[in-house]
């Protein structure tokens, strides 16, 4: 078990910065060790004691958030891109009976992969689900980040018009699920001040829905192998009188090694596939950065060049020229790889990661394929939830539903819809 944790991990823990622990180490709110050879910042486990968000690390008992749904249940998956939510999903035991997408490629991924599924493929604000009222039990969505017009203090529907949001909400009013999760990136958070995400919680409110706290997920506590973070918001309709519970996290963390060689996430190494390049100059400049390290490791002279007027700024600025190292998780994907300021690099080659290690590294299936060109792919991958991120939120989905129908004793779908008329 795990006894000593790394300046960088106990950042990724409490999802704060670098800089904010060692505020907190110069002031004495959480004291940092000395490694006596390298004079690094370390913490014990035991002085993160003190974060409730941490108790998982202190709970002996990993067990899992695994459970087999009673019945059968149905998805209405909006936003699916290339179904990384919709085959965490599945893989939890829910049934998705329809998905829409606007993306030619992605809706392409998902019927090449899924013939069976119903896969819309139009403008959502061109899609109704009047008819599927009643007969589903989730409505889920990666919807857009967008600001509202805001009339008066509590926001409405009607004031979300012309939003994706608003077609979310709509859509959800349409179908009156038992539930509604929408998922999005954690910027959403501070999005306007905050006022974006009061906005969708108020709109929830008024169409029928208790919207929960908001909770940021780490995806590296969820048997991702990347250092990426959904918020998810959950609604639960006001007629049922029943909690959700959000994934518990588990205790190991998983790293690129896991993703890309043989071992617990895959049976193999990763396959060889397409990929694209660095230019000329930015692969001359990476080289010089070794495992782990990034631009800082660069002689002045070339990060004065690499970084140009963004030397002179503040901040860190990690993700610029970064090489991943084998032994950590991966940053957050992009849609382009090879983009400056947010640059994976390859352990050991001067490259970006290829399509099948983007994807392994958003825990796809290996058989699973993606249409499109190789940049269409990139965009469809890092657009993606992470499949097992979703297949521990799936858990919570069966357990929620499991719950529900037992407790009000219904014995199908119909029944509950005509339950809570």
């Amino acid at each position: 078990m795990k006894k000593i944790y790394t300046l960088s991990e106990v950042a990724d823990l409490l999802g704060k910065s670098k800089e904010t622990l060692r505020r907190w180490d110069n002031s004495g709110k959480l004291t940092a060790v000395r490694e006596p050879m390298s004079n690094y910042r370390v913490y014990r486990k035991e002085q993160l004691k003190i974060f409730d968000e941490l108790d998982f690390l202190f709970n002996t008992e990993d067990s899992g958030n695994q459970i087999k749904p009673d019945r059968d249940y149905s998805v209405l998956e909006l936003f699916a891109g290339a179904g990384g939510l919709a085959i965490g999903l599945e893989k939890a035991g829910l049934k998705c009976i329809a998905l829409n997408e606007i993306d030619h490629w992605a809706a392409e991924t998902l019927r090449i992969n899924r013939p069976n599924w119903k896969v819309i493929e139009a403008d959502i604000r061109d899609v109704s689900f009047k008819d599927h009222e009643g007969k589903i039990d989730v409505v889920t969505g990666g919807f857009p980040c967008q600001a509202f017009s805001y009339a008066g203090k509590k926001l409405g529907l009607k004031d979300a018009r012309g939003t994706l949001f608003y077609e979310f909400a709509r859509i959800v009013n349409e179908t009156k699920p038992l539930l509604c999760i929408g998922e999005n990136v954690r910027g959403l958070l501070n999005h306007d001040g905050g006022r974006t995400l009061r906005g969708m919680k108020s709109i929830l409110d008024e169409i029928g829905y208790k919207p929960l706290d908001e909770k940021i997920l780490k995806a590296i506590f969820y048997k991702v192998p990347q250092k990426r973070e959904r918020l998810i918001l959950v609604g639960i309709r006001k007629d049922i009188d029943i909690d959700f519970g959000f994934p518990k996290p588990y205790n190991k963390v998983y790293n690129l090694k896991d993703a890309l060689k043989a071992g617990e996430l895959y049976s193999t190494d990763v396959q060889e596939s397409e990929g694209t390049k660095y230019p000329k100059r930015k692969k001359e400049i990476l080289t010089k950065i070794p495992p782990g390290g990034y631009w800082r490791d660069l002689p002045l002279k070339l990060q004065k060049e690499y970084m140009q007027k963004s030397f002179y700024l503040g901040g860190g600025k990690t993700g610029m020229a970064r090489r991943i190292s084998w032994d950590e998780p991966s940053l957050t994907l992009t849609c382009s790889p090879a983009q400056k300021q947010t640059e994976r690099c390859h352990p050991d080659e001067t490259r970006p990661f290829t399509v099948k290690e983007y994807a392994r590294i958003q825990t796809f299936p290996d058989d699973w394929k993606f249409a499109g060109s190789v940049s269409q792919r990139y965009k469809q991958i890092g657009n993606a939830v992470p499949v097992n991120l979703a297949k521990e939120i799936g858990y919570s989905i069966v357990k929620f539903l499991n719950t529900t129908y037992k407790e009000y004793q219904l014995s199908d779908r119909n029944q509950l819809a005509m339950a809570f008329e």
